[in-house]
């Protein structure tokens, strides 16, 4: 097993950008067309992370391009993968977001996420029984 640690170690990316299921995200796919290179950016929710961070480590990105849903698998240590920017923070009670492939239109959001300690703290003392003043 330490072999294999090993080997795939010098596969690694350093950094690895920090996003969750539910979010809105810019992937930037370095995309090979002849001999020339260029950067295309993918938009859209991420419905899927699968295998953790590790090298097999995977996240899957859903858009709806003419009508149409279309899902693209991106592994996160990928040379291909340039970088992955949060557009919109998004909230969700799934780990899977399946779901969305059933809907259509404006029913394909998800609500924003907002980082505020306040909300937090208050949503923490709801929970515990605790009166918020």
């Amino acid at each position: 097993m330490e072999i294999i640690n090993k080997v795939s170690a010098q596969y690694l990316k350093k950094t690895l950008p920090s996003f969750q299921v539910g979010d809105v995200v810019d992937v930037h796919v370095k995309i090979r067309e002849g001999e020339k290179e260029r950067v295309q950016v993918y938009t859209g929710t991420v419905i899927k992370m699968k295998g953790g961070k590790g090298i097999r480590g995977s996240f899957t990105v859903r858009r709806i391009v003419q009508s149409e849903g279309v899902e693209r698998v991106f592994p996160f240590h990928s040379p291909a993968v340039e970088n992955v920017f949060v557009r919109r923070p998004g909230r969700v009670r799934r780990a899977k977001l399946y779901y969305l492939r059933n809907r259509v239109g404006k029913a394909t959001k998800v609500k924003e996420r907002r980082d505020d300690e306040l909300v937090e703290a208050g949503a923490a003392t709801k929970s515990a029984g605790v009166p918020v003043v």
